[in-house]
């Protein structure tokens, strides 16, 4: 028998860490068709989550302005109960969907593409056009939750979605080959340490920007060399640490003052990708160094159906491994996220409903 209330934590207004309320009494959504209901296990947590609650998005023509995640034609709503990485067990069927799909386990692809084809021009994502994540219980649609053959344990499995699918598209559109050097800014952050890790799954080099005392941490996630983000002259210091060879892609998360740098650094056609700006979003672009080395410049956000797939056999060959920092309750929600903000940490932040803890204070294993 399903409860008819949960413990959720809900986004009230734009704000700080006091626009997030933890409640035990929100009702627990009904499926409709050709959904499905979960009982959560663990929820990843994202910057996208932090951006969101302080409407950082701004606009077109003001930067500084107060905006979300879609900007002009935002589909987020007041309360709205956030969360991407979504992982738990399917617990009822709306009409239209197999009764047997209930007991699975599943990760939840949180993207809403809103239409067929591979564009993402209309895309969404739960947890900001609907429901996510951070509660006991979500609905989402059927084709969204995912089996996913791995022994990981939840709270594992919930460091993958939102960070890894990101990466995977950033580097799908850069159309990084077997071979190829790629240089990696954020890179002990959840996307960024996934980007190393996707890399290395496509046969390609991944070089590591992080602050320091992450150096040797970021060897073990995969880096073939790590650059402290300090250091005086960033193209010196690349040119030292692959012995001249060219770097061929940027994946940026960082943006800020050193964006002009990363474009100096690619090698002639090379390519930049972004998918965050956690130095700051506008940045100063040298027109002449774009055109004159031919470089191609990609914006990216989310991933297609087909880059979801790909991260999914990643998971189950054990090409890619999770890296959970720290598990959270869901009660604790403001202090995970304080914790998440001060980026003290390498990989994910996880948080897990009160209810799926043990008692030894470790959460419940699959």
């Amino acid at each position: 028998m399903l409860p008819a209330t949960m413990k959720a934590v809900l986004l009230t207004r734009h704000g700080g860490l006091d626009a997030l309320e933890y409640r035990d009494d929100v009702p627990v959504p009904d499926p409709a068709a050709g959904e499905v209901l979960i009982e959560i296990s663990a929820c990843g947590m994202n910057n996208t989550d932090v951006w969101v609650r302080e409407g950082a998005y701004g606009t077109e023509t003001d930067p500084a302005s107060v905006s979300t995640w879609r900007r002009g034609r935002s589909t987020l709503t007041f309360p709205r109960i956030q969360g991407t990485d979504t992982v738990g067990r399917i617990v009822a069927v709306g009409p239209g969907v197999d009764e047997r799909r209930i007991g699975e386990r599943v990760m939840v692809d949180f993207s809403l593409y809103n239409r067929d084809d591979d564009s993402l021009a209309d895309i969404d994502y739960i947890g900001h056009g609907r429901d996510g994540g951070y509660a006991e219980y979500t609905t989402v649609p059927a084709e969204n939750a995912h089996v996913v053959n791995t022994g990981m344990s939840d709270a594992e499995l919930a460091t993958f979605c939102c960070a890894y699918l990101t990466g995977e598209h950033m580097l799908e559109r850069a159309g990084l080959k077997p071979g190829e050097r790629v240089l990696v800014t954020g890179a002990s952050g959840g996307v960024g340490s996934g980007i190393i890790q996707l890399a290395r799954a496509r046969g390609a080099i991944p070089y590591a920007v992080t602050s320091p005392g992450k150096e040797q941490a970021m060897r073990e996630v995969g880096a073939e060399g790590v650059i402290s983000r300090d250091e005086d002259d960033l193209m010196e210091a690349v040119e030292k640490i692959t012995d001249g060879a060219p770097i061929d892609v940027v994946a940026d998360l960082v943006a800020g003052p050193l964006f002009n740098d990363l474009l100096r650094i690619l090698r002639p056609e090379g390519r930049y990708t972004t998918a965050g700006a956690i130095a700051g979003p506008v940045v100063q672009l040298d027109l002449r160094t774009m055109y004159l080395k031919h470089l191609q410049l990609h914006g990216s956000s989310q991933g297609t159906r087909a880059d979801f797939r790909r991260l999914v056999g990643y998971i189950e060959s054990g090409a890619v491994r999770p890296l959970l920092e720290r598990a959270y309750r869901l009660s604790e929600f403001r202090q995970a996220q304080t914790d998440f903000m001060n980026k003290s940490f390498i990989g994910k932040l996880v948080v897990v409903p009160d209810s799926k803890w043990d008692a030894v204070g470790r959460p419940h294993a699959p």
